[in-house]
């Protein structure tokens, strides 16, 4: 069924996760062309600036703070959204954590919070979008990962996480063609993008996380994010300084090219090697600091907005590429 989408510039578009990384990208690629957007992510402060920032530039935009784990949080941005502006057309479902560590070594409780928002955050994102989105039709964007077909070691709960993900939005999407609603439903998998997401990821290792290459710029998953909100694609994997590629989730994503599979095979072996053991006050230590990240910020950057030398030669080529 072919789902008729408006116009970006006619749209209200939601998204959670929105003062960094690929929320922030994305939130600031919606408001450029003309859509009103409703942004989340935990830290108020955090989104007073990137609020300002898109009105200075006359953009129109409203926020919620709060964590997609708690459904109030979650029912409140969508009564913020049509408070504001009066209807949702587009929801977007980023908000995410992570955490670094043998599975043997990471702490049930911290698995849990990951999956409450990783996972259950998402399922809450996307039932609320739900009950606005099927009355006039519109698109629904889960950001994925990669690691939804695939998995590396010391992150096995974030891969877990991630193919769960991966299950509940392809079956929300076959049932949802089965009654045949208005709504479009995507999943983006990017590759490894350059955001602050290992540094405020949970770790517990003795060596600080970096992203493995190749790493690309967020504005290239908020490149593929508009072609879903535009053209209700159902697959897309934004991994390669070149146009990201859409397939239907039937045809088996990854078969189309492989690429994830030989990345991940690469990360595999890097990360083991980066992974010695540590001491018990060494771990008590670090894991003092990670709960305090965990607790009061996650994957909301302290630096909002700030370059941080990201390699941006081609994603505006990207963009033009998708946006023809």
């Amino acid at each position: 069924m072919k789902i008729p989408l408006k116009r970006v510039r006619d749209q209200v578009i939601v998204i959670t996760g929105a003062t960094s990384g690929i929320g922030l990208a994305t939130a600031r690629q919606a408001a450029k062309r003309g859509a009103l957007v409703v942004l989340n992510a935990r830290a108020e402060a955090d989104l007073q600036i990137v609020a300002g920032e898109i009105s200075e530039l006359g953009g129109q935009v409203a926020y919620a703070a709060g964590d997609v784990a708690d459904s109030e949080v979650v029912h409140r941005l969508a009564d913020t959204a049509i408070r504001e502006f009066g209807r949702i057309d587009t929801w977007v479902n980023n908000a995410g954590v992570s955490i670094y560590g043998l599975i043997e070594e990471v702490s049930i409780a911290d698995a849990r919070r990951l999956f409450d928002t990783n996972y259950w955050g998402m399922v809450q994102g996307s039932l609320v979008a739900l009950e606005h989105l099927k009355k006039a039709g519109g698109a629904l964007i889960n950001i994925g990962s990669e690691l939804s077909e695939t998995a590396i070691p010391l992150q096995g709960h974030y891969t877990a996480s991630k193919h769960a993900l991966k299950g509940f939005t392809e079956a929300l999407r076959m049932e949802l063609e089965k009654e045949n609603a208005p709504v479009s439903v995507t999943l983006v998998e990017p590759s490894a993008i350059d955001t602050p997401y290992p540094e405020h990821a949970k770790n517990y290792m003795d060596v600080e996380p970096t992203h493995q290459p190749p790493v690309y710029a967020p504005e290239i998953v908020a490149c593929a994010s508009y072609g879903a909100y535009r053209r209700g694609r159902e697959g897309v994997h934004a991994d390669r300084e070149g146009c990201p590629r859409s397939g239907r989730s039937h045809q088996g994503r990854v078969g189309l090219r492989g690429q994830p599979h030989q990345r991940a095979h690469a990360r595999r072996e890097h990360a083991l090697r980066r992974a010695p053991r540590r001491s018990a006050r060494a771990r008590q230590v670090q894991g003092s600091r990670d709960e305090a990240e965990l607790e009061h910020g996650g994957y909301v950057a302290s630096d909002v907005g700030a370059s941080r030398g990201r390699n941006d030669r081609s994603w505006s080529r990207v963009c033009s590429q998708i946006l023809a």
